[in-house]
C-alpha cells in the first residue's frame, strides 16, 4: 500500500523553483486512493501537485504521456505541466511528481442524469483515438481485466460463496467474448464520478489515466454504467439510457453490441467485485468494509431488470 505524502514533507520552494513558481501556496485534496494530491495556487496561476506515491519512475512518466496524450488529442481532461527543463515527471525525496494544471469545478456523486449523455460522449470520443497516436503507442493491454493470478486467488477466498459466484459468472462472460470480434480501442478503464469533474460552466473534464489501456470498448463503456448509471447499488434505466445515448451519438452500437452491453456491465461489476473483496478482506483487511464486495452481486442482479440497450 502508498505511503501517501503529507503537506509538511513536500519542500515547497524547491518544487516552485523546478517549475519555476513564484508565491505558491500549497492545500491538501481529499480523495485519491493511491496518490497524494494538492492544490498549488500562487502569481503563477493554479496547478494541481501530485506525488505518484504508488509509482516508480518509469510507470509514473508513462502515466504523464498518457495524460498528456489524451489531452493533446482533444479528450477534455487536465493538462500536465512540464518542469523548466521540459520534463513530464521530475523527483522529490526519490519520489515521482506531476504538475497538472487546475480544472475549476466540483466532483459531483451521482453526476446528475442530464450530465450523462456528455460521459458517454466523451468516452466514444476516447474509444475513437487512433492507438497509434504520438504518446498513445506503448498503452498495455486490458489493464482493468482480472489477471491469471487473479483468477488463482479466488479459490483460496474465505468466502466461499462469494468465490463461487464470481467464477460462475466471469465463466458466463468468457464463454461470451469467445464468439465476440471486437477490437481493441483506447480506453479509460474507471469512468467513476470520482473521475469527472464538472466544471464552473458545465462541462465535463475526465481525470485518472491509471488505467488506460487497450481493450474492448464495450467493457470501458459497462465499467461507466457500473461507475455513472447506479444508485442505491442498483443499475438505474434512466440513468443508463442517458449515457448510452449520449455515446451513440458519436459511435452507434451495432445490434449485437447493443445485445452484449448488459452481459460487459454484469463483467465490469465482477472485476469491482473481485478487487473490493481482495483489498478489503486480503490484502488490507478492513472489518468495517469486509463485506463491501456484496454490493457489486446486488448490483448484477439489477442488470437484468434494467431496459435492453437496443431500447436505450
Amino acid at each position: 500500500m502508498a505511503t501517501y505524502t503529507k503537506l509538511d514533507q513536500i519542500d515547497l520552494p524547491a518544487v516552485s523553483e523546478r517549475y519555476g513558481l513564484q508565491d505558491s501556496q500549497l492545500e491538501p485534496l481529499k480523495g485519491g486512493a493511491a496518490n497524494s494530491s494538492f492544490h498549488l495556487s500562487g502569481s503563477s496561476g493554479d496547478f494541481t501537485l501530485t506525488i505518484l506515491d504508488n509509482h516508480d519512475i518509469v510507470s509514473a512518466q508513462s502515466l504523464a504521456t498518457h495524460t498528456q496524450a489524451v489531452h493533446r488529442l482533444g479528450v477534455p481532461t487536465t493538462e500536465v505541466v512540464p518542469a523548466l527543463d521540459g520534463s513530464l515527471i521530475t523527483t522529490f525525496d526519490g519520489r515521482p511528481v506531476m504538475l497538472k494544471k487546475w480544472i475549476q469545478g466540483e466532483v459531483r456523486q451521482p453526476l446528475p442524469i442530464p450530465l450523462l449523455p456528455e460521459a458517454g460522449r466523451i468516452l466514444a470520443q476516447l474509444h475513437a483515438l487512433s492507438p497509434e497516436s504520438e504518446g498513445l503507442g506503448d498503452l498495455p493491454v486490458g489493464t482493468r481485466r482480472l489477471s491469471a493470478e487473479h483468477l488463482d486467488m479466488m479459490p483460496r477466498f474465505a468466502d466461499r460463496e462469494f468465490a463461487a459466484w464470481l467464477a460462475a459468472r466471469l465463466e458466463r462472460v468468457r464463454s461470451a467474448e469467445a464468439d465476440s470480434e471486437r477490437s481493441r480501442k483506447v480506453t479509460h478503464g474507471d469512468l467513476f464520478a470520482d473521475n469527472v469533474i464538472v466544471r464552473d460552466g458545465g462541462a465535463l473534464s475526465v481525470l485518472d489515466w491509471e488505467t488506460v489501456s487497450l481493450d474492448d470498448p464495450l467493457l470501458d463503456l459497462g465499467m461507466a454504467a457500473v461507475g455513472l448509471a447506479q444508485e442505491d447499488d442498483v443499475l438505474v434505466p434512466e440513468r443508463l439510457s442517458a449515457l448510452v445515448a449520449g455515446y451513440q451519438e458519436c459511435a452507434p452500437l451495432s445490434e449485437a453490441d447493443a445485445v452484449a452491453l448488459p452481459l460487459e456491465i454484469e463483467h465490469a461489476a465482477c472485476i469491482i467485485a473481485f478487487h473490493r473483496y481482495y483489498r478489503h478482506n486480503v490484502r488490507f483487511p478492513d472489518p468495517s468494509k469486509s463485506a463491501y464486495h456484496l454490493k457489486m452481486i446486488k448490483f448484477v442482479e439489477s442488470v437484468g431488470a434494467a431496459a435492453p440497450c437496443g431500447e436505450c
